[in-house]
């Protein structure tokens, strides 16, 4: 038997929420593997028809979980919109590479300085989009201190624009607070390393 309900909440990193099932109220445990079709982001009030099952510890949860017409477009509207720049994400790597061209008339830093740079922030977007990915599909998730680790290292613009354009670890407040603290560490010290201080050193 198929049920109707709303998607009372979402927590996106760990791909579940509750689905609260109209017109009982009572809340169900969703998992993101439960939905059939994965294409699109499950969104808080987004209108859902699913089928009910008991789960290993006697609970109920949502299987069969398909979204209706009527919020698809809500859905495909936000995956498909632009990714949206706070002014620190937008000013960051603009403001990184400008500092970067200071350092090299100042200190001419050698090019391996750059190259590594570009190559950390890659391998740190692609390690950002595989966590995506088994965020969607409930497998094994990249630990939040690797992700942090990997910016601390040099790789927060590939981060930054993985948060941006993936839409990953873009809200969580705790996250971000940390990541933006790597941000500052890490420029902090290039300056010190590449500066005469950094040859005493």
């Amino acid at each position: 038997m198929r049920f109707e309900g709303t998607l009372k909440s979402w927590n996106d990193e760990r791909g579940f929420g509750f689905i609260e099932s109209a017109p009982s109220g009572q809340e169900i445990f969703v998992h993101i593997r439960a939905f059939t079709r994965r294409t699109d982001r499950p969104q808080v009030s987004q209108r859902l028809s699913f089928e009910v099952e008991i789960g290993p510890q006697g609970k109920k949860r949502a299987k069969n979980v398909k979204a209706l017409s009527a919020s698809r477009p809500l859905a495909r509207q936000r995956r498909d919109s632009p990714a949206h720049w706070s002014t620190a994400a937008g000013l960051a790597i603009p403001l990184f590479i400008a500092l970067y061209g200071v350092v090299s008339l100042l200190w001419r830093p050698p090019l391996v300085v750059a190259a590594y740079y570009l190559v950390i922030s890659a391998l740190t977007f692609f390690v950002y989009a595989i966590d995506k990915s088994a965020a969607r599909r409930g497998a094994w998730r990249t630990p939040e201190k690797t992700l942090h680790g990997l910016a601390l290292a040099g790789g927060w613009p590939g981060a930054l624009i993985a948060q941006q354009v993936l839409h990953h670890k873009s809200s969580k407040a705790t996250f971000r607070t940390v990541f933006w603290a790597t941000v500052v560490i890490n420029v902090f010290a290039f300056v010190v390393l590449v500066s005469p201080l950094g040859g005493l050193l």
